[in-house]
């Protein structure tokens, strides 16, 4: 019985890393994936899925292209695996849980639980409201502890105001444990400039 699967962490903990590695395991047994990603996520061109921790990145397919799909087609898939799903529409969550339901077809998605302000992202909150199996993938802060919030941060320190999106990497974001985030305190490496 298929199930809709959210696996989602701050940033750094290996999400898409992870991605790549469940959908080498479908197809070293023979088994037909799919990566989609919402075309919201720009950062490494608009088909290319790549993990910021090894390097690692594949081609994958646009989220909204995938969706006008026939149903045929997507049943043809023995797993649909979602990276940024954070990005999500309702829509396209309520989408997922229709190819679950209906096509029989596993859909894992990944993706950041909260923006900078610690808001919901509009997919990670329907992902929460819908999928069957809900799982933390983590990371750790500058001191060790886990790490559950996004700052983004400039060369002034924690950024608090702004667009919800932002696409950036290590050089506007990093993950902190809530002391941290709640402080502004973004640790020994980013204060010295390193």
């Amino acid at each position: 019985m298929a199930k809709l699967y959210y696996r989602y962490g701050a940033m750094g903990a290996g999400k898409t890393m992870d991605i790549l590695k469940v959908a080498y395991n479908y197809e070293e047994r023979s088994q037909k994936v799919i990566i989609l990603k919402p075309k919201a996520d720009t950062r490494d061109g608009k088909m290319t899925v790549k993990s910021r921790v090894d390097g690692l990145e594949r081609e994958g397919m646009i989220l909204e292209s995938f969706m006008e799909l026939p149903e045929e087609t997507i049943k043809s898939y023995d797993c649909i695996l979602v990276d940024e799903a954070q990005f999500c529409t309702k829509e396209q969550v309520f989408f997922f849980a229709h190819v679950v339901d209906d096509l029989n077809v596993p859909v894992i998605c990944y993706g950041l639980r909260t923006d900078f302000q610690l808001n919901l992202f509009e997919g990670s909150k329907w992902l929460f409201a819908l999928a069957d199996t809900i799982e933390e993938t983590k990371t750790i802060c500058w001191c060790g502890k886990k790490a559950t919030t996004n700052a983004r941060f400039n060369e002034h320190g924690i950024v608090k105001t702004g667009e919800q999106i932002m696409l950036g990497g290590n050089d506007s974001y990093i993950s902190l444990c809530r002391k941290h985030f709640c402080e502004g305190n973004l640790g020994p490496a980013l204060k010295s400039g390193k």
